[in-house]
């Protein structure tokens, strides 16, 4: 007679959960780091400003100078406490910074954060312009340049997107307005909206400062045609810089992708090369991108500046670089602090997006 005897339970259903507490606690540390990390590096951003902006001297004197009696500028320079030593300066404002005090700016004595809630939506709207135009130039156009490797198009797609990356913002936007504003009369050549459409904003009493949002709001589609033909130039000047740099990383990692063993497998079995690149080789080329979006925002904000310059687009970029002519140092002091947050934040939650879906990112 037989007897039947049970085969012992596999242990791994009993270690699974074991290994997911593990994953999950590896997960709970390197998001713990990583949020941590924002503190020095905002820090040690805005130590460098403060210091640096007073290599040359309080910040009254270098704004006021010249223009003041001697006995007014050394009562201005007393009443706002310059005068005392530049560590115990340094402490109060990181005090200041702890409570949310970003001080009063020199030049039109407004609080910084008045200037940085009035004028952070713009630049906020034109950042997410900017990347959008990224996204959809980069991304399609780099696939073209992995699918067609090594021909005439993948050659003059790859100039494309180093004459992208090279060019300065500046000229870029220059040379959009000259021909699409000034030679076909197509576009606006600066600003945000015209005169009579901000009137039309402010009847609509919405009020977010994100103009396109404020435009949906209104219900009037005209406006909201406006709005977008004035940002237009601004958002093409910034985003094809980062379009540049998504396009190479795209057609590299598909490449990369495309003579990977498992993709030669399905070559084999027939698939069309087309069903490759869309079902086989484009999400993981995606992943890359993701992990370098932090980095490109900080580019965006960078080049912000010149951007909002070139065009007059009234965001803190714009500001910054008048509160810089003025020699404001508070008021670049608070603008830079929040740029840092900014860019710490949109690093911190593209480490968290990418650890988890790319199995590659190891936190355990």
């Amino acid at each position: 007679m037989t007897t039947a005897t049970q085969d012992p339970a596999p242990p791994a259903p009993a270690d699974a959960p074991a290994g997911r507490r593990r994953r999950s606690s590896g997960l709970g540390s390197y998001l713990l780091v990583r949020a941590l990390l924002i503190i020095p590096t905002v820090f040690i951003l805005v130590t460098t400003v403060f210091f640096l902006m007073r290599t040359t001297g309080d910040p009254i004197t270098a704004a006021l100078g010249g223009r003041l009696p001697a006995d007014q500028l050394a009562e201005r320079v007393r009443e706002a406490g310059y005068d005392r030593p530049l560590l115990v300066q340094y402490l109060d404002y990181l005090g200041g910074l702890l409570r949310g005090d970003f001080g009063t700016t020199l030049s039109d004595r407004r609080p910084v954060t008045e200037v940085l809630t009035t004028y952070g939506a713009a630049t906020l709207e034109l950042a997410v312009y900017a990347l959008a135009v990224a996204l959809v130039v980069g991304i399609p156009l780099g696939m073209v340049a992995a699918r067609l490797r090594d021909r005439y198009p993948d050659a003059v797609l790859r100039f494309f997107a180093i004459f992208c990356y090279a060019t300065p913002v500046f000229f870029a936007g220059l040379l959009l307005k000259l021909v699409f504003s000034v030679w076909l009369g197509w576009l606006p050549v600066a600003g945000r909206i015209s005169t009579r459409g901000q009137i039309q904003l402010n009847r609509s009493g919405s009020g977010t400062g994100i103009y396109l949002i404020d435009a949906i709001s209104s219900g009037n589609g005209d406006l909201v045609v406006e709005v977008l033909r004035y940002a237009v130039l601004p958002s093409l000047a910034l985003g094809l810089l980062t379009a540049g740099v998504f396009l190479r990383l795209v057609r590299t990692n598909m490449i990369g992708t495309l003579g990977s063993g498992y993709v030669e497998a399905a070559r084999s079995r027939g698939v069309s090369e087309s069903r490759l690149v869309r079902k086989h080789a484009y999400r993981p080329a995606l992943v890359p991108i993701i992990t370098v979006i932090g980095l490109q925002v900080a580019l965006v904000l960078s080049g912000a500046v010149l951007t909002e310059t070139t065009f007059e687009w009234r965001g803190l970029g714009f500001q910054l670089s008048q509160y810089l002519q003025a020699r404001d140092f508070v008021a670049v002091q608070g603008i830079v602090a929040l740029l840092a947050v900014i860019v710490a934040l949109t690093n911190f939650v593209v480490d968290v997006v990418a650890a988890l879906i790319d199995p590659r990112v190891r936190y355990s």
